[in-house]
């Protein structure tokens, strides 16, 4: 980025903002660049520090964001190091490093669960903290910022998925740690199966597994050592500590949700898809993608439903079906008649 009076601040970045951000209250944003300014300075942070003083017009920026928005103010205050990252990485590598670091985490054979998930919250933290910064300056357009959001939360589930069938393995619960060998199929649903996460969204997720894979040593203690593995799972993601949270965590979308175990066998699904499937699940299961354990093993179940989710033919019946799933929500939700204020656009 260039300074208006000609010189070089040395900040990669992403460039000039492509936007043009006002504040609410210029005085705020002005006190925030000081307050970011002495922050930088007590963290030793000389460049980012320079950047606040002197306001450039990404300073002026970063001040525009910092009142619009507590949630990144607050995160540039606990971690102005991210900020200062900038100025040797643009964010598009800065978030590639930090999917990396995830992803070791999933392999480090040193963490243990609460390390885990520490980690998993800080750099879950820092990548939202980049999107969000990125989306706002114009470096990134809807498309790119929900896949960024998305490729964050398959690389979150796939580190806590290696981190448990190793946890497994060493219980001498599985014949293998690896992911490829476990059968376990974890698959995103809704906005996360479409690529299409945004940052208040939880994450869909529906579980299965095969029996038959070659790391299961009892076939008939599997549905009980998945179950427990994937509440483990959830908990991994979606418990508030110190450290805040990963992600939400909805595994609603499974068959039969009342009254099935949280991992389901993949023939029972099958018998069960193509018997009692609902409209609603054939819907849902559209977007569906295998997003972290046994992917192949996913890929496979999910060419098991093709019969089921695309009919071949959209006969009378199909389209009724359509009709159907609108009135219950209708009946359901009282949305017959849009309102202007409070009505639920996405229903």
């Amino acid at each position: 980025m260039k300074r208006t009076d000609g010189a070089d601040t040395g900040a990669a970045w992403f460039g000039m903002p492509a936007r043009t951000l006002l504040p609410l209250d210029a005085d705020n944003a002005r006190a925030e660049l000081e307050e970011l300014a002495a922050n930088a300075a007590g963290n030793g942070l000389k460049r980012l520090e320079r950047l606040a003083k002197e306001k450039p017009p990404l300073a002026s920026f970063l001040g525009a964001v910092f009142d619009l928005s507590p949630f990144l103010r607050d995160s540039a205050r606990r971690q102005p190091q991210v900020l200062e990252g900038l100025f040797d990485a643009p964010v598009e590598t800065r978030l590639e490093i930090i999917l990396e670091a995830i992803r070791t985490c999933g392999a480090d054979e040193e963490l243990n669960e609460a390390a885990l998930m520490q980690s998993l919250r800080e750099l879950k933290g820092e990548a939202h903290f980049l999107i969000a910064l990125a989306d706002l300056a114009g470096e990134a357009g809807a498309e790119k910022t929900v896949r960024r959001l998305s490729d964050l939360a398959d690389a979150c589930v796939g580190a806590a998925i290696d981190f448990l069938l190793r946890d497994a393995h060493r219980a001498g619960k599985l014949n293998s740690p690896k992911a490829a060998e476990s059968g376990w199929i974890v698959l995103g649903m809704g906005k996360l199966g479409a690529h299409e996460l945004n940052f208040s969204s939880d994450i869909d997720l529906i579980v299965f597994y095969d029996p038959e894979a070659p790391a299961i040593l009892d076939p008939l203690d599997a549905t009980d050592l998945f179950s427990r593995m994937t509440r483990r799972l959830v908990r991994i993601l979606q418990d508030r500590t110190e450290h805040g949270y990963v992600f939400r965590t909805d595994l609603r979308l499974r068959p039969d949700p009342g009254s099935t175990p949280l991992a389901i066998p993949v023939e029972a699904a099958l018998t069960y898809y193509e018997s009692r499937g609902q409209n609603w699940e054939r819907a849902a299961l559209i977007k569906a993608r295998p997003v972290a354990g046994d992917l192949a093993a996913g890929a496979a179940f999910l060419k098991e439903l093709v019969p089921y989710v695309w009919r071949k033919y959209m006969d009378f019946a199909a389209i009724a079906d359509v009709h159907s799933i609108k009135r219950q929500i209708h009946a359901h939700k009282g949305h017959g008649e849009v309102a202007v204020k409070g009505h639920n656009v996405k229903l």
